[in-house]
């Protein structure tokens, strides 16, 4: 039996100084990161996170923004529950030892309003490396949960998942993942909504 994965994680936008900025708190029933990746070569198999929280910062004016991410590993959903018990063993996520993944950011870089460029470690499995994320969409406006703000993101990154030690069925199951980030933070508690 093949096993196949991939995570993300994580997140999302922003990083550096951010003592003024707005503080956003990440909605985790409207985040989900993603991840896709080829199943031996032929079709793509998609797979998610259930479970996300965090407080992302930003003042675009100024320039300044922070993120700072926690994924529960054990919270991945890739449509096959087999799989997914599979994924959270030793030989892959190691959750009983390694039961989160988080994301810190160093620096942003952003490109216009809407757009920009996040720098962080992602830390998988007790490994710290680099992460480049991609931001694409900025989108914030009056949150209608809510008296505050909220702000949609989305973003793209690819890892290769041996840098992290989960090396387990590779070159069968390829190296490259990648990830795709849809994150909802507000600043202020959210009422329940759909």
């Amino acid at each position: 039996m093949f096993r196949k994965a991939w995570f993300i994680p994580l997140i999302f936008v922003l990083a550096a100084p951010a003592a003024l900025a707005t503080r956003y708190t990440i909605d985790s029933a409207h985040t989900y990161p993603q991840f896709d990746i080829r199943h031996m070569s032929f079709s793509l198999l998609h797979g998610r996170f259930d479970h996300t929280t965090g407080t992302i910062t930003m003042d675009r004016a100024k320039k300044l923004g922070s993120v700072q991410v926690t994924i529960a590993v054990d919270s991945i959903d890739t449509g096959d529950a087999q799989r997914d018990k599979d994924l959270v063993a030793k030989s892959f996520f190691d959750v009983k030892q390694y039961p989160d993944m988080t994301y810190k950011s160093t620096k942003v870089v952003y490109h216009g309003k809407h757009e920009a460029t996040v720098y962080g470690k992602l830390t998988l499995k007790g490994v710290t490396k680099p992460v480049k994320l991609d931001v694409t969409r900025i989108h914030c406006g009056k949150d209608p949960f809510g008296p505050g703000e909220r702000c949609g993101f989305d973003a793209t990154a690819d890892i290769k998942r041996s840098d992290f030690g989960v090396s387990a069925d590779l070159p069968i199951v390829p190296d490259k993942v990648h990830l795709i980030i849809n994150a909802d933070a507000f600043t202020q508690p959210a009422k329940k909504g759909k």
